[in-house]
């Protein structure tokens, strides 16, 4: 790994000493400057990983020198250091986009670990660039499909609003590609080159998610050992999506609001506002105007939110795309790597029409998926679908808003669905859990919990 290049600004020469000292003991190449116009002139000579830099610097403040680095180097990190934590110049350091500040007098060890953060964030972000071409291809592969009417209509509201910056509500039942129509915005937006975040608002306790989204600085409550970036500074310069939106909590729904309006977050224990260029994009499968109503969400929040809706249609409201759908699962999910995509029976589509699929897009992914295991890559017949003749149209509502036949069926379907998930994830993440819980949006107690149950404390088998 190539050595980093870190520029100590002081006017201080005791203090540039030190910290060149300090620094260089770890590895590091380390440049000096001693007026802001010297700061200027080395990052621009120089482009170093890191800058380190007083705020009351001669010539030209650190905060004019931040502001002109910035605006010629804008991946050059910046920490500022300041006596003055809670003032004005620090707080508009924040706003100009400096990584953090330090405030004097500092001890040594704190120095390194806000060095070692802010390098381990630009090695993250490299490692984000390099992958994204590979992520637009995973994009690609995991398009939208269908041609109905309705989906004619989605794709329509998506090619309008893609590469605008207003805030999108994207509703539907569950399973209907909801996280595939944000994708959508995010990858054929002005954006794309910036982060997609996706934030799962169901699969946090409400303990956690107001951290996980806004993050925290060191001992702001019990556990909280380190500062932590939250979600929304992550996806600075590019796109936030806040799944089940509806799932948050009044108190957290107000400082999302406030993130709207001012599109500034304050860290938990920190009263500096941290100002974000990001687009917002949320999802829910509830009617959030009934829970206005309800007083279970806010009114300004849901009208701020509702700037552009894009509704996905479930399955069974556009059955004529389920034999496209199908083709798609095939050429996705085949018997093995090298494996052709396998065929599928005109019987076995005439019931996957019939059925009415309560699980939607995705629950016609997970039949297709174990359609294809037990047919062993080859034809696949009614005999492996997991329901007969008499299961067809199951899911329609009759008198009352009550369901047709056994419900049971329907539980064994979703039980076995979220089975199968688990163990694809398994599958992807090489038996690594925290991985694969990762990967599901759930926490790894859960993940463990529905291990169990399902008897899965072995898989996937070793040399799989």
């Amino acid at each position: 790994m190539a050595q980093k290049t870190l520029l100590v600004a002081d006017d201080d020469a005791s203090i540039r000493s030190l910290l060149k000292q300090l620094l260089s003991e770890e590895g590091f190449a380390v440049l000096e400057a001693s007026t802001g116009i010297e700061v200027v002139e080395k990052v621009k000579e120089s482009s170093p990983d890191l800058v380190i830099m007083d705020v009351r610097m001669p010539e030209l403040d650190g905060i004019e020198a931040l502001s002109r680095v910035k605006a010629t180097n804008p991946k050059t990190a910046v920490l500022i250091m300041t006596a003055f934590g809670s003032s004005n110049a620090a707080i508009r350091a924040m706003e100009l986009g400096a990584f953090d500040y330090i405030t004097k007098p500092f001890e040594l060890d704190k120095i390194s670990h806000s060095v070692k953060r802010v390098l381990d964030y630009q090695d993250l972000t490299q490692e984000v660039e390099v992958l994204r071409d590979e992520i637009s291809s995973l994009v690609q592969t995991e398009r939208i499909v269908g041609n109905s009417p309705a989906m004619q209509e989605v794709y329509k509201t998506v090619g309008k609003v893609a590469k605008a910056d207003a805030t999108v509500l994207i509703t539907g039942e569950s399973g209907t590609g909801k996280e595939l129509v944000a994708e959508a915005l995010h990858f054929n937006s002005n954006r794309r080159s910036g982060p997609l975040v996706k934030v799962s608002c169901a699969a946090l306790p409400e303990s956690l998610l107001e951290a996980e989204l806004f993050g925290h600085e060191k001992g702001s409550f019990t556990g909280a050992m380190t500062q932590r970036r939250g979600r929304f500074e992550m996806a600075d310069k590019g796109t936030i999506f806040l799944d089940e939106i509806a799932e948050m909590t009044m108190p957290t729904q107000t400082k999302l609001l406030r993130v709207l309006q001012e599109r500034k977050i304050e860290r938990i224990g920190s009263n500096l506002p941290i100002k974000v260029d990001i687009r917002i994009v949320c999802a829910t499968n509830k009617d959030l105007q009934k829970q206005v109503e309800q007083g279970k969400f806010r009114d300004d929040l849901y009208y701020r939110l509702n700037v552009i809706n894009i509704h996905m249609p479930p399955l069974r409201d556009r059955k004529e795309d389920i034999p496209s759908l199908v083709e798609h699962f095939l050429a996705k999910h085949r018997y093995s790597a090298t494996a052709q995509p396998a065929a599928i029976s005109e019987e076995a589509i005439r019931r996957l029409m019939e059925y009415n699929w309560p699980g939607n897009v995705r629950e016609l992914e997970n039949v297709i998926e174990r359609a294809v295991v037990l047919s062993r890559g080859q034809i696949i017949t009614s005999r492996e679908l997991p329901f007969g003749e008499h299961d067809a149209g199951e899911g329609e509502e009759g008198e009352g808003g009550e369901e047709k036949g056994d419900s049971s069926f329907f539980k064994k379907s979703v039980a076995q669905f979220e089975k199968d998930l688990i163990m694809k994830a398994l599958r992807d993440a090489n038996g690594n859990r925290s991985k694969a819980a990762e990967m599901l949006g759930i926490y790894r107690r859960l993940l463990y919990a529905k291990i169990k149950e399902y008897g899965l404390e072995g898989y996937p088998p070793k040399g799989r």
